[in-house]
């Protein structure tokens, strides 16, 4: 069993930690020592799954553009080649583009070093194998091992390492890819002139997609800005999700006058857009046409996405688009593994998307890749200016709410999964008792739609996945109905001893 400081670094499916000193105070836990124990763990889980002993694996290392990234690089570097493994050394590399080495360097495993959109003084490690990337179970063997110091035996002869600029090879393939989609037969044909797009990559690793894929493509660029690595991320942070980020992504665009804008999360595995009008195409919007171009070609397709997307939108999807809509649980890895559940069950199933951005092709190995996605928004931006048409045109049918609030509720009980789970439970008897609509393909916590009059919209309270918090979203489709609808939840959640409702209390309190 995990001891307090290896728990600690367990994140879901990734390694996360503090790398460097920082003005919160945190302490540094991702030392180089942690580093290279995790490293060796790794090593003893690799030879099990790839059959091989360490001296004969081959392996890639990339990172994000975090200032701790370089640190982490050669601490692990130095382990596994210390156990006589080859290491290809890609530098700076999206987490997608790092996925694609496996099997184009010929690879057992890669590492990406990054921490997401967390903040700078953080960082993790993420793991990707020739079956993609590693279940929460591996990450708890992998780490386990590393407790125990358990490495593999010291090579007689060290491995080496070999430097590989791997994203050219990447950008390439995107490359390759709007040529295809557009229907011409190289970049030198320049498809993409005519078109103005912004890439706002929040200093993170995402440059490169305005400068080595929309740019040889005849595409122009200007107006783009924080495409410069820098770990410290002094403008914004990187993240779609993050409202500071998109307003800057969307008066870039403006300003600019582009056809469309782009933003990407630091490691490039989430991605968001602005229109030619400045409006976020992000969460619901963002659902809404990957799923339309998702569903070309696979009519009745199911789409799967997280449990807080919007009611109109599986309107949209079912009556609009003609496909079916399948919501799941909260995580972008959730999400994906229930797509590739459904497809191994028989079920045309082309797309998992979380609001947050991570959106997964079948096409694409189910790979969440933030400019895969981008890259299919380009080509069906393209195909619909020859009919006359803009992005934005195909979310004509899209009812989007009127009211939001997502509101995060602390659970001050020491087991408090169980207690969360005991919260949904009688949460679900009174609203029974209630009469009240309770969402029966809801997969997660518990979602009940109300009618006008009573809120005329829904909420779901569910448990976070890895923190002692419930997080309460409310959508209505009119002015004052999520408050209508919080006051009716009000009434239960108040009698919750150990949940800390005050958030909720000052939201009806505005």
């Amino acid at each position: 069993m995990l001891n307090s400081f290896w728990r600690l670094l367990k994140s879901g499916t990734d390694i996360r930690g503090v790398a460097c000193e920082n003005e919160a105070g945190e302490a540094v836990n991702l030392t180089d020592d942690a580093v290279a124990a995790i490293a060796n763990g790794f090593l003893v889980w690799l030879e099990g799954r790839a059959g091989k002993q360490a001296a004969a694996l081959r392996l890639a290392i990339g990172h994000d553009s975090r200032i701790s990234a370089e640190r982490i690089q050669n601490a692990a570097a130095g382990a596994l080649t210390r156990a006589g493994a080859q290491v290809f050394l890609c530098g700076l590399s999206s987490t997608p583009a790092m996925f694609m080495a496996v099997r184009s360097l010929d690879c057992d495993a890669t590492i990406q070093i990054t921490a997401s959109h967390h903040p700078y003084h953080r960082n993790g490690l993420k793991f990707f194998t020739p079956g993609g990337g590693l279940e929460g179970s591996d990450i708890e063997a992998i780490l386990q091992n590393a407790q125990d110091g358990r490495a593999p035996r010291a090579a007689a002869q060290p491995g080496r390492t070999e430097a590989v600029d791997f994203m050219p090879r990447y950008a390439r393939r995107l490359r390759e890819m709007v040529c295809a989609g557009i229907g011409v037969n190289d970049a030198a044909q320049r498809p993409l002139k005519g078109f103005h797009i912004v890439v706002d990559a929040g200093n993170g690793a995402g440059g490169f997609y305005a400068t080595e894929v929309l740019a040889p493509l005849g595409a122009d660029i200007s107006g783009s800005q924080f495409l410069e690595p820098d770990g410290r991320f002094p403008n914004h942070i990187p993240n779609p999700e993050n409202g500071e980020a998109m307003a800057s992504a969307s008066r870039a665009t403006l300003a600019a006058g582009a056809d469309l804008g782009i933003i990407f999360d630091t490691d490039v595995d989430r991605a968001g857009a602005v229109d030619r009008t400045g409006k976020e195409i992000n969460r619901n919007r963002l659902v809404a046409l990957a799923s339309a171009i998702a569903l070309e070609g696979n009519p009745g397709g199911a789409i799967v996405t997280d449990s807080i997307t919007s009611t109109g939108l599986k309107t949209y999807i079912e009556q609009e688009l003609g496909g079916v809509h399948y919501r799941y649980k909260r995580g972008y890895k959730n999400v994906i593994d229930e797509a590739v559940r459904l497809n191994r069950a028989g079920v045309n199933c082309p797309l998992a998307i979380e609001t947050s951005g991570h959106a997964a092709f079948r096409e694409n190995d189910f790979l969440d890749d933030g400019a895969y996605l981008v890259t299919k928004l380009i080509i069906k931006m393209a195909v619909l200016r020859r009919e006359g048409k803009a992005l934005e045109d195909l979310l004509a049918g899209l009812a989007e709410p009127v009211e939001t609030a997502e509101l995060r509720l602390a659970i001050r009980a020491e087991d408090f999964r169980a207690y969360g789970e005991r919260v949904i439970e009688e949460l679900g008897r009174f609203s029974r008792k209630q009469s009240w609509d309770i969402a029966p393909d809801n997969r997660e916590g518990i979602r009940v739609s109300f009618p006008k009059g009573h809120g005329n919209g829904w909420f779901l309270l569910r448990l976070s996945v890895h923190d002692p918090i419930m997080p309460l979203n409310i959508e209505s489709d009119s002015v004052g109905g999520a408050k209508e609808i919080a006051v009716q939840l009000y009434a239960f959640l108040r009698l919750a001893e150990k949940l800390d409702v005050s958030p909720l209390e000052a939201f009806l309190a505005r």
